[in-house]
């Protein structure tokens, strides 16, 4: 069997690439974030808050790529730290809308500026023309694969 019909090419594969690339981002985030005290993940809830306030566990869990049961611990940990605000009850249903504090809003702050740090130095080697056709090919991977159309 030849190397083509053995597999992929990972020297061409831009899947392949792409993993490459998510892993550096997450690793320079990971550096960028450590100083701070702060996961990837930690960081990813708070962005998420800061722009949709209120968000349940499921929610967040969805949006940082982690488990609800995952989620819930952080959260937790982020309440007795001060950083996000939950209701004791429900206020309908069985979700708990969470809320950032102003020790929260403080700490994305200083995250944003670190995470901003790496995708400026990720993207540094592009034009502005370049940062945004790379931006809509990305999406029309990511809408193609959630695509159920298509047959997948």
């Amino acid at each position: 069997m030849s190397q083509d019909s053995a597999g992929v090419n990972l020297e061409t594969s831009l899947g392949y690439l792409l993993k490459q690339a998510s892993s550096s981002l997450r690793a320079a985030m990971v550096e960028a974030l450590r100083p701070l005290g702060m996961t990837v993940t930690h960081y990813s809830c708070l962005e998420l808050l800061s722009q949709r306030p209120g968000l349940s566990n499921s929610e967040l869990a969805r949006g940082s790529f982690v488990t609800r049961q995952s989620m819930n611990v952080l959260l937790q940990t982020l309440e007795r730290e001060g950083q996000v605000s939950r209701p004791a009850e429900p206020p309908a249903g069985r979700a708990l809308p969470t809320q950032l504090t102003p020790a929260g809003r403080e700490a994305l702050a200083e995250a944003t500026a670190a995470v901003r740090q790496v995708e400026v130095q990720m993207l540094a080697g592009l034009t502005d023309e370049e940062q945004s056709t790379a931006f809509r090919i990305l999406q029309s991977m990511t809408d193609s694969l959630r695509d159920d159309s298509t047959g997948a």
